[in-house]
């Protein structure tokens, strides 16, 4: 029996339609396997770059730190560690503006290190806080790489204002205990800021800031040891020594004239 050409089309749109179907069902379950292999592939990555991560702050204590004995006693005991690890993972949900949930993550790390960073804050590799009780580092503040902060600090902000608020910290330096950097500056690299002292200036690299309210000393040349907290220039006692020697110099002048004076009236 003859098949009409309607019926003979209508099949063969319906083969090409299985046909379709077919191939797409197998792209479909082939894309689903790269799929699943690149998410197990990245989940690889990131559990291996954690690791990494992990030896990398342990080192960084042991270096930094020289009552660090083991890698065991670092992880169990060091708060700073396991306040910047909190910060890491509350910053990861503020920058996908799950802010409420990266605020619960690191007021839980407050209330158990006593160390308050703000998950909106920025910052690099090598941040090292010792002690760390009372270290408050706000929303705005960027700090650069191998950087070392000591228990009270606070990289705070001045005002209500919006937007950038807080310091700005270049790579390596050194904030001493109990030591406020307030406002919008900007610190340079390889600079020192001495205990207690009250940063409201930028501050060039290489230098010292010692005072209330912070005064600069520049040691350009000379290495300076990150740990040291004892040889700072004292800018008191330098503004102390140069009146000293004017008002040496005042008096020699004054006897110089005196002695002149009596030397004419005499004659």
């Amino acid at each position: 029996m003859p098949v009409s050409p309607a019926l003979r089309a209508s099949s063969e749109k319906s083969e090409w339609n299985r046909g379709i179907y077919a191939a797409s069902g197998k792209t479909y379950f082939f894309l689903r396997r790269c799929r699943r292999l690149f998410y197990f592939r990245q989940k690889m990555k990131g559990g291996a770059l954690l690791f990494r991560r992990l030896k990398e702050d342990i080192a960084l204590v042991k270096e930094k730190d020289p009552a660090a004995r083991n890698a065991l006693e670092i992880l169990l005991t060091y708060s700073g560690l396991r306040a910047v690890r909190s910060y890491r993972l509350a910053h990861w949900f503020y920058e996908r503006k799950q802010y409420v949930i990266a605020r619960i993550i690191s007021q839980h790390a407050r209330n158990k290190t006593g160390i308050e960073i703000h998950p909106g804050a920025q910052i690099g590799k090598g941040l090292f806080i010792d002690h760390g009780m009372g270290v408050v580092i706000g929303e705005t503040t960027i700090i650069g790489d191998n950087c070392l902060l000591y228990q009270g600090v606070t990289l705070g902000g001045t005002g209500k204002d919006k937007g950038k608020r807080h310091p700005t910290l270049g790579n390596n330096v050194m904030v001493g205990a109990g030591a406020k950097v307030l406002g919008p500056i900007e610190i340079g690299d390889n600079v020192k800021i001495a205990a207690n002292a009250v940063v409201l200036k930028p501050v060039p690299s290489n230098c010292t800031a010692v005072g209330v309210p912070a005064r600069v000393a520049v040691r350009d040349g000379v290495k300076i040891d990150q740990l040291d907290h004892v040889h700072y220039p004292d800018p008191t006692m330098q503004d102390i020594t140069e009146l000293r020697s004017g008002m040496d110099k005042l008096r020699h002048e004054v006897d110089f004239l005196e002695h002149q004076y009596e030397r004419e009236h005499d004659k």
